[in-house]
């Protein structure tokens, strides 16, 4: 079911095309069967349970990376979605984010395909611009953003309230949350009171313009 579910959304998200190309070569299918096979094979036992590999290395042919360079990262983030469900279908846990990265095997045969996966403490990091350019790093605690000296990061703006909104890690998600300000938070020009921040989200808070970096 979960290799299913995988084919419909990168289906929806490549509008269907991928079967007439990949119907002779290597399938994103293919890489994913491998995936999960590569975590039920390297499974470990651990004091909370079972433990899955989080970092999976995908190792094509010069000739099939090159029929993925096109969506290699929209395939990436739909392999670390399966990878997800299938730890969750099997009662895995990871010692760290999820991540795939491809590379290019001379060695390799078009069609074919190597998945290495290991244990690996991959972190999410992030961090807010300004625009004078400072960087302010958002660590694990909430970090707050306000007028009221002692808030993560103080803005000298009249409109911008005391204690204005707050930016929360959640596993690996960082989430804005508005804490009842007069002026409202924006998130790409829209209020919000809570939401999901994504690579490059642009903060209004007040007068005051943030961007988000997330890595």
């Amino acid at each position: 079911m979960g290799l299913q579910q995988f084919e419909e959304r990168l289906g929806r998200l490549m509008e269907g095309t991928l079967a007439r190309p990949f119907r002779k070569s290597l399938q994103p299918v293919d890489i994913a069967r491998k995936l999960t096979r590569e975590m039920d094979l390297n499974r470990r036992v651990a004091a909370r349970g079972l433990l899955a590999p989080n970092h999976f290395a995908i190792h094509v042919s010069p000739a099939d990376g090159a029929r993925f360079s096109s969506f290699v990262d929209a395939l990436a983030r739909e392999l670390v979605t399966t990878a997800k469900e299938h730890a969750a279908t099997e009662s895995y846990s990871f010692m760290g984010n999820v991540a795939v990265e491809f590379f290019e095997d001379l060695d390799l045969k078009a069609g074919n395909c190597d998945v290495e996966g290991t244990f690996a403490e991959i972190t999410v990091h992030a961090s807010l611009l300004d625009a004078s350019g400072g960087r302010h790093s958002i660590g694990e605690d909430p970090f707050v953003i306000g007028r009221l000296q002692g808030c993560d990061l103080v803005l000298g703006d009249t409109n911008v309230s005391r204690r204005h909104v707050t930016i929360t890690k959640i596993g690996d998600r960082y989430v804005a949350t508005d804490l009842q300000s007069t002026n409202g938070t924006l998130v790409n020009g829209k209020k919000i009171t809570e939401i999901a921040l994504s690579n490059n989200d642009e903060l209004t808070v007040g007068s005051t313009k943030l961007t988000i970096e997330i890595a």
